[in-house]
C-alpha cells in the first residue's frame, strides 16, 4: 500500500496488510533507537512493577511518577507485600501524585491478587480486567507490556498518533470511540511480539514525538503517510479543549487535607484540619468527598485518620 493509500484511510475502511507492515517496521524501528530507558521498560521489573506504573502514569507525567514509583517497588517488590498494608499505607505512599484514589484501586488489586492468583499477576486478559480498579486500558496494557501478548493499547498518545497519521485530525474525540478501537484493531500485527513491541512504540511516539502541543513531525518515522501532515495540518474542528483548572477547586482543598492526613503519625483533629483552607463549606465539602471516597476514615471526638481497613 502506498503512502497516499495510509494517509487516506478512515477508521472503517480495511486496510492492506503489506502497508501495515510496513507502518510497524517504521514506528519499531524508531522505538529501537528512541525509547527511554524506564525502569518500567526493565526486565527485572515483572507484572507487578508494570501494572503499578500503569496506575501511577495514569494522568500523571513520568517525572512524578518515577521517584514514587522506585519508592514504592522498594517497599512493596510483590502484590501480597501491599497487601499485607492497611490502604491508608498507600494513600500515603502515593504522596502527591494525585486522583489518589488509584492509591486505593491498586491496594484493593494486590488483594485481589494475593487471595485469587497466589501473590501472581494473571497471565490472562480476562483474569487482569476482573480485578478491582483495572479496566479495559489496564488489563491490556498489562498483558501486552507484562506479558508480551497481543492486544490494543489505546492511551491519550496512541489515540493521537492514529487520529493524525491515520484518519488525519488533529486530536482524537474527548472519549475513545468504536471506530477508534476497530482501527486500533485493524493496525494490530498479527505476530504477538511485534503486536506488543508496536504497542509500547506507538505510545511513545505519542509521548515524545505527536505530542499534543508542539509537535515534531520533522523527527517522525511516519511523516510522510501522515494524512495530517499532508493535509497541511489542520486545526481542531471539535468543541475547544481546555485544560483542567486545579487553582481553588474541590481537588485543590482535597490535596491540602490529605497532605495533612500523611504527615500524622496520630489521628488529625477537627481544628488542625480546619487550618488548611479558610472558606468552611468547601472545606467540609471536600472533607467529606474524601470520606465518602474511602481516603479519610473519620473515628469518634472529630478525629480523622488514612483508611485502615
Amino acid at each position: 500500500m502506498t503512502a497516499t493509500a495510509l494517509s487516506t484511510q478512515t477508521p472503517d475502511t480495511p486496510t492492506e496488510s503489506t502497508g501495515h507492515e510496513a507502518l510497524h517496521r517504521q514506528v519499531i524501528a524508531w522505538f529501537d533507537t528512541h525509547a527511554r530507558d524506564l525502569p518500567w521498560r526493565r526486565p527485572d521489573a515483572g507484572a507487578w512493577g508494570v501494572m503499578v506504573s500503569e496506575f501511577m502514569l495514569q494522568q500523571t507525567p513520568v517525572n512524578r511518577v518515577l521517584p514514587v514509583y522506585e519508592q514504592w517497588l522498594a517497599r512493596w517488590p510483590r502484590p501480597a507485600d501491599l497487601a499485607k498494608e492497611a490502604p491508608g499505607e498507600a494513600v500515603r505512599a502515593w504522596g502527591r501524585l494525585g486522583y489518589p484514589r488509584r492509591a486505593l484501586r491498586l491496594h484493593g488489586a494486590a488483594v485481589a491478587i494475593t487471595e485469587r492468583h497466589g501473590g501472581d499477576v494473571p497471565t490472562k486478559h480476562a483474569q487482569l480486567l476482573a480485578l478491582p480498579g483495572i479496566g479495559e486500558y489496564t488489563a491490556a496494557a498489562v498483558a501486552s507490556f507484562a506479558y508480551g501478548q497481543r492486544h490494543a493499547v489505546l492511551d491519550t498518545n496512541v489515540r493521537r498518533v492514529f487520529a493524525r497519521a491515520v484518519t488525519g485530525v488533529r486530536y482524537p474525540p474527548n472519549a475513545t470511540t468504536a471506530a477508534e478501537r476497530r482501527l486500533a484493531r485493524e493496525l494490530l500485527p498479527e505476530e504477538e511480539a511485534t503486536a506488543a513491541r508496536w504497542a509500547a512504540a506507538s505510545m511513545e511516539l505519542g509521548a515524545l514525538v505527536c505530542t499534543a502541543k508542539g509537535e515534531e513531525c520533522g523527527k517522525c518515522p511516519i511523516a510522510a503517510q501522515c494524512a495530517w501532515l499532508q493535509a497541511g495540518k489542520p486545526e481542531h474542528q471539535g468543541p475547544p479543549r481546555r485544560g483542567q483548572t486545579y487553582a481553588g477547586t474541590d481537588r485543590q482543598v482535597r490535596g491540602k487535607l490529605l497532605a495533612v492526613l500523611r504527615e500524622a503519625v496520630a489521628p488529625v483533629p477537627q481544628d488542625v484540619l480546619d487550618r488548611v483552607w479558610d472558606e468552611p463549606v468547601q472545606r467540609a465539602r471536600a472533607l467529606d468527598g474524601l470520606v465518602a471516597d474511602g481516603l479519610v476514615e473519620p473515628m469518634e471526638g472529630g478525629l480523622y485518620r488514612l483508611p485502615t481497613a
